[in-house]
């Protein structure tokens, strides 16, 4: 019992905020420690275990990248182009990558799309700039939401995309599971035309709920608007 002290290591360490690697580290050290390994073996394991698990640190690549293209003007040219397209509205932009999303992940294609490659340096600039352009300057609050109905897009799609891609992870898991413990053959085909009809649903729910933003949005700035216009008044 005494090797579960470094789960509350992690417990104690996220409850006071502190740094998740470092409090990861320690809490490898203080269950290796219990153990009885020696300082040798801890650096063994920890090397062993990162070089064998290298891809998952791969995202610190992306963000020296997406900050060149933020400092050379991504987002401003990303509100530019919205701005051209009169018709497509936060809305129908933000349901467009929903569908671009899931087909991407359901061909395995997961590294196209993401919050910090894709959502925060193009898709919600563009959904902003979509609404600014209508409604002119927008309240924070109304920006907040959009920026988290941007993310749920990428969020969504990619979830109920990529279990139609036979490659997964999640499909390989399930497979082999089951093969192993019931003794039976699964086909990873069989599971991916199974995960089409949520993938489908899950398209025309979270597409219909981000197409009716374009009424919330518009309601509630042109509520907004009303309200600033009486305080005006009141004042003069």
């Amino acid at each position: 019992m005494l090797v579960l002290l470094g789960v509350l290591v992690v417990v104690l360490g996220f409850a006071t905020k502190r740094n998740a690697l470092l409090v990861v580290a320690v809490s490898g050290i203080v269950t290796a420690g219990i153990d009885g390994q020696s300082p040798n073996e801890i650096l063994t394991t920890f090397g062993t275990n990162f070089a064998s698990s290298r891809s998952v640190t791969v995202f610190v690549i992306t963000l020296p990248v997406i900050g060149l293209l933020e400092r050379y003007g991504l987002r401003e040219q990303g509100r530019a182009l919205i701005s051209r397209l009169a018709r497509l509205t936060t809305g129908r932009l933000l349901a467009l990558y929903l569908l671009l999303r899931q087909v991407t992940a359901a061909f395995g294609l997961m590294s196209i799309g993401g919050p910090a490659q894709t959502v925060r340096p193009l898709i919600a600039p563009m959904a902003e700039g979509a609404a600014e352009r209508k409604y002119g300057s927008l309240p924070d609050r109304v920006r907040e939401r959009i920026r988290s109905l941007a993310a749920s897009a990428d969020n969504v799609g990619a979830f109920f995309g990529e279990d139609i891609f036979l490659a997964v992870g999640s499909i390989l898991l399930i497979t082999g599971f089951v093969n192993a413990t019931y003794h039976t053959h699964l086909e990873p085909l069989k599971l991916a035309l199974w995960a089409i009809p949520s993938a489908v649903c899950a398209l025309f729910i979270h597409g219909g709920r981000l197409l009716y933003q374009d009424r919330l949005l518009a309601r509630e700035l042109q509520s907004v608007k009303s309200a600033a216009t009486t305080s005006e008044e009141a004042g003069a």
